[in-house]
């Protein structure tokens, strides 16, 4: 009997250490969730949207152009229509890739060699947990992501990035806002389009937030016992609505690890807050009734269910909402500022990007980095 549950205990170790998530499993759940959910489109519907999309890229990629003063050589051929069932096979590529960098430590933590048959039982109840929840993630954005530039930030590939629309979305929305559709999709295109523009006219910006992201995720894989003390208390605060000590995953940091992470906001908060001051400046040109998609759209942001509300505070998908109001705050601050040219100042190089305080500052950085008027 002891010979058969080592044997049996080896066995689970095997099998926990296959990893922290099913992704095979997470992707037909999450393909299920989306598949049958309300605006569903055929194939054939997807693909007559296409033609519409390149079109309006055709207008957006000069307009951009010229508002920017770059090129964006080859965005146009890197664009088209998915359906949210791809968006969630695409995503689910890109989650795996960003866990796969930390799951090694992690495993190493939670299931050493030789921890026998209870630690493995536990680990593997985990994975079934961790992947329904990852799969519920992906099924809930799958829903409401309405365009994406899809680039690989932690790829040792240096490929560029492809731009998705999920049409199924933005119909729903356009609806749901009463605004016109076809002007709406521009809409949509002309921020994703300012995402290209960000990485591929900037080589130095994927390298630069690549490394951030690499030495956030190595450090809070250290420790995994700090998250299993922690995250259910703080997990609890964020369902209620509790924000008192900031956002529950701060608190899980070390000051280095909060100030690591402050840096990579600042710098996501730049990079969603200049796509939306881009939309609506560059679509006032482009986009019939800008401002009514604009006004509308800004204000459904605002109005979430109690559900949805829990779920953007428990996965941090609030503090992306965060992102866009201050990134473009400190954006709008910056060319009220000082024009055009200081917008293109704060792309020349890692020097320019702002620090977390000067986000909330714009004058911080106008101080720090434009000491002589330019």
């Amino acid at each position: 009997m002891g010979a058969a549950a080592t044997v049996m205990g080896r066995r689970m170790e095997r099998s926990a250490r296959r990893g922290l998530i099913d992704w095979r499993a997470a992707e037909r759940i999450a393909v299920d969730r989306v598949r049958n959910s309300p605006g569903t489109l055929t194939a054939y519907e997807l693909a007559a949207a296409e033609p519409v999309y390149a079109a309006a890229m055709r207008e957006i990629v000069p307009a951009l152009e010229a508002a920017l003063g770059t090129e964006l050589p080859g965005i146009v051929e890197r664009s088209g229509v998915v359906s949210r069932e791809d968006w969630v096979r695409a995503n689910v590529s890109t989650f795996s890739g960003l866990i796969g960098r930390i799951e090694g430590s992690l495993l190493d933590q939670v299931i050493p060699p030789g921890s026998g048959f209870v630690k493995a039982s536990m680990a593997i109840a985990n994975r079934a947990v961790s992947t329904r929840q990852i799969a519920y993630l992906l099924g809930f954005l799958g829903q409401r992501v309405l365009g994406q530039y899809d680039l690989a930030i932690l790829s040792a590939e240096s490929s560029p990035g492809r731009l998705l629309f999920l049409d199924e979305n933005i119909r729903r929305v356009a609806a749901s806002l009463d605004v016109p559709l076809n002007p709406f999709r521009t809409w949509i295109a002309l921020h994703e389009s300012t995402h290209a523009f960000e990485f591929e006219a900037h080589p130095w910006l994927r390298p630069y937030l690549a490394e951030r992201l690499e030495r956030q995720l190595t450090s809070l894989s250290s420790d995994v016992s700090v998250l299993s003390r922690e995250t259910v208390s703080r997990l609890g605060r964020a369902l209620r609505g509790d924000s008192r000590g900031g956002n529950w995953m701060e608190g899980l940091m070390s000051d280095e690890q909060r100030r690591e992470f402050r840096e990579i906001q600042a710098v996501m908060s730049l990079l969603e807050g200049f796509g939306d001051y881009v939309m609506d400046e560059v679509g006032r040109d482009l986009v019939p009734e800008v401002e009514l998609i604009s006004t509308r759209f800004h204000a459904r942001r605002e109005q979430r269910t109690g559900v949805e509300r829990a779920v953007m505070r428990v996965t941090g998908l609030d503090l992306k909402m965060e992102q866009y109001k201050q990134g473009e705050a400190f954006v709008a601050a910056i060319a009220r500022a000082r024009g055009a040219e200081a917008l293109r100042v704060l792309w020349a190089g890692p020097e320019t990007m702002p620090l977390p305080e000067e986000i909330d500052l714009p004058s911080l950085w106008v101080a720090r980095v434009l000491a002589e008027p330019r």
